[in-house]
């Protein structure tokens, strides 16, 4: 079955995944106030960033875990091992998404909001998909730290 170059790149962004964290970040946000709701266009902006931040992290693990992928039966369809996309247009695909989402929340926000999310994105990307999944039965426990950063963000 060949999908659409959108279906490949939306496949990149772990959408599901995306989903719940930007699902977490609206409860914190909701739990930030004491009554009512927060400003809607902050929670709009807040989560428009944090979405693109995460679906950022969510291509630089599939770029990162293509030859793994290529492997396993539950994984060999993604558009990496498949050939569909290349490593360059991952790469410059993870990078675009982090550049919208500190934008974002940089212009709309906050930095010190940007800030957070980009280490986050850093705790993912980088730390747990580069380090601690390779080299401990424990990274999803360590690595948890930034998947719990979005209600706080």
């Amino acid at each position: 079955m060949n999908k659409s170059l959108f279906y490949q790149y939306l496949e990149l962004t772990k959408p599901k995944v995306v989903l719940l964290i930007v699902f977490t970040a609206l409860v914190g946000m909701l739990l930030s106030v004491d009554e009512g709701l927060p400003p809607l266009m902050t929670m709009f902006y807040g989560l428009l960033g944090i979405g693109f931040a995460a679906s950022s992290a969510a291509a630089i693990n599939h770029w990162a875990d293509q030859k793994i992928d290529a492997i396993m039966l539950r994984t060999q369809h993604r558009p990496l091992p498949t050939g569909s996309l290349t490593d360059t247009n991952v790469v410059v695909f993870a990078v675009l998404l982090c550049i919208i989402a500190m934008a974002v929340l940089v212009i709309k926000i906050n930095v010190l909001t940007a800030v957070l999310t980009f280490l986050s994105l850093i705790g993912y990307a980088f730390v747990y998909t580069f380090f601690l999944k390779r080299v401990t039965p424990q990274n999803i426990v360590i690595g948890g730290a930034a998947g719990a950063a979005p209600p706080v963000l």
